[in-house]
């Protein structure tokens, strides 16, 4: 089952979000010829769902209570998963890490927590889209770790190896990709699913 739910992924993967040709620079700096939008998939139906999915199942046995990441890419992430967790009678809230405290209203940094509501002692797992180095759930880790969160894991949707599972590792946070660039390193861009 979970391999025929990745399969299915990767073929709305290829079909709606890996794009093929020309340079691209990525969030972490590095030039690309090939780059993941992902949010065609993680806004489609069958994509989110299929995601949530095989996070719940990346995080079964884990502990965790809260489930999020650093604004924007985590953020359809984590709404799908939390949405799913309900309907299997094991809740976990969702949260999101801003890049920066807003400048007006409640100037948080960490949004999603109910007034009262915090982080310490509390295990989270950090959600991404894409990783490259890590660098942006590290962001995030950062912020959650001042809060006072136990980092469980981390988990991202695509890791594009080129170095985040050796950021996480160093940093002694367990790492899970749902995908990898060898899932895509022959396919094409472009398609509908």
């Amino acid at each position: 089952m979970r391999d025929a739910k990745r399969r299915r992924l990767i073929e709305i993967v290829k079909a709606r979000s890996f794009l093929r040709g020309g340079e691209r620079k990525l969030v972490s700096g590095r030039s690309s010829s090939f780059y993941f939008d992902m949010k065609p998939t993680m806004l489609n139906p069958e994509g989110a769902h299929l995601i949530a999915a095989l996070i719940l199942e990346a995080l079964e046995g884990a502990g965790v209570e809260l489930i999020g990441g650093l604004e924007m890419g985590a953020v359809p992430i984590a709404v799908a998963v939390a949405a799913a967790s309900h309907g299997k009678g094991r809740p976990l809230s969702a949260f999101f890490v801003r890049k920066q405290a807003k400048e007006h209203g409640a100037r948080k940094r960490i949004e999603g927590l109910a007034p009262g509501e915090s982080l310490a002692g509390r295990r989270v797992a950090i959600l991404e889209d894409v990783t490259t180095t890590g660098g942006s759930c590290m962001q995030a880790i950062a912020a959650l770790k001042a809060e006072g969160a136990i980092i469980e894991r981390a988990i991202a949707v695509i890791d594009r190896r080129e170095g985040a599972a050796e950021a996480f590792k160093a940093a002694g946070i367990p790492f899970a990709a749902l995908l990898t660039i060898e899932d895509f390193q022959s396919a094409g861009g472009g398609g509908k699913a």
